[in-house]
């Protein structure tokens, strides 16, 4: 994967306070580390300063392994406004519950973390805080940040290492999370500008029908089966636009840049309906650099194969 140049973006936002799992996710990519970092107070807030130009790149969370999709990421992404993903990043997701200094286990009867945090921590809960009332935040580090300006020794909050040691918080229970294989996906998204191919790439899209009729979402899918593009992920979401009115989110293996691709996108768009392009951009995964080498040599190879057919047609 490219890293960013100095001509290119030179400021970022991202959701706050210090100590999300975002934040943790962002300090994996060195590049982006060097930008000017600012944190913003909600997912929507993010691309909101990406819009109004006043940060030039987004970075949010957009789908858990346990919970499904960030709703209001793909949401705001889909129906909101209008940026492109420029690549994503996945960490493994560790909760911890966490107290102000002196709280024991006993004492603990409220519990406050973002919503998919909790819902990750329910058989724990379950087990050992069964009468707990649970609050949500806006974020895991938000829970944190709340506790730590408002010592309760009955309470606690659900959120990383990290935030513990950023809010003089003690940790009472680590990876209480139910599903250890537990990742999450982030995008970072910015207003303009589609990543060259890499060989190992996912483009995402929106697709809005332009009636509900049987057979629709079959017509859609085959499009992309009969041109053997791999699909990633497939999601509806209702439009908003009144009840039994969905649209569909779709990821698949491949660039913008690619034949087989631009030919998918002009069919769905001719025959199936609306298509909003959300970006091509590098894929992670296991033995990428194996994967893109690999695909680099095919792409010579085909590329010398037609040039010595073409190279036979008579003039």
């Amino acid at each position: 994967m490219a890293n960013l140049t100095p001509s290119e973006p030179s400021t970022l936002a991202y959701l706050g306070p210090t100590g999300t799992f975002t934040e943790q996710a962002l300090y994996t990519q060195n590049d982006l580390l060097e930008l000017d970092l600012r944190l913003a107070p909600s997912i929507p807030d993010v691309f909101r300063q990406v819009v109004a130009a006043e940060a030039d790149l987004g970075f949010a969370a957009i789908e858990n392994s346990i919970e499904g999709s960030v709703n209001i990421t793909q949401d705001t992404l889909a129906f909101e406004v209008d940026l492109l993903i420029q690549r994503e990043v996945v960490i493994s997701i560790q909760l911890n519950l966490m107290v102000a200094p002196g709280t024991e286990l006993a004492n603990v009867k409220r519990v406050c973390s973002y919503p998919h945090a909790i819902a990750q921590c329910r058989s724990w809960l379950a087990q050992h805080l069964p009468n707990a009332e649970v609050q949500t935040t806006n974020s895991t580090a938000d829970a944190a940040r709340l506790l730590a300006a408002s010592p309760d020794i009955h309470s606690a909050a659900i959120a990383p290492a990290r935030a513990a040691e950023a809010y003089g918080l003690e940790i009472l229970a680590d990876h209480i999370e139910d599903h250890p294989e537990n990742q999450t996906r982030f995008v970072l998204v910015a207003a303009e500008g589609i990543p060259e191919p890499t060989g190992h790439d996912k483009t995402s899209v929106v697709v809005f029908q332009r009636a509900d009729r049987p057979g629709s979402l079959l017509g859609i899918l085959q499009e992309f089966a009969a041109r053997s593009i791999n699909l990633t992920r497939l999601e509806s979401r209702p439009t908003k636009q009144g009840l039994g009115d969905y649209c569909f989110l779709i990821d698949f293996e491949g660039h913008l840049a690619d034949e087989l691709v631009v030919d998918c996108l002009r069919n769905l768009h001719m025959k199936h309906g609306n298509v909003k392009f959300l970006g091509s951009y590098p894929a992670v995964g296991q033995n990428v650099d194996k994967v893109r080498t690999e695909a680099s040599a095919a792409s010579r190879s085909a590329d010398e194969w037609l040039s010595d057919l073409r190279g036979r047609i008579r003039s």
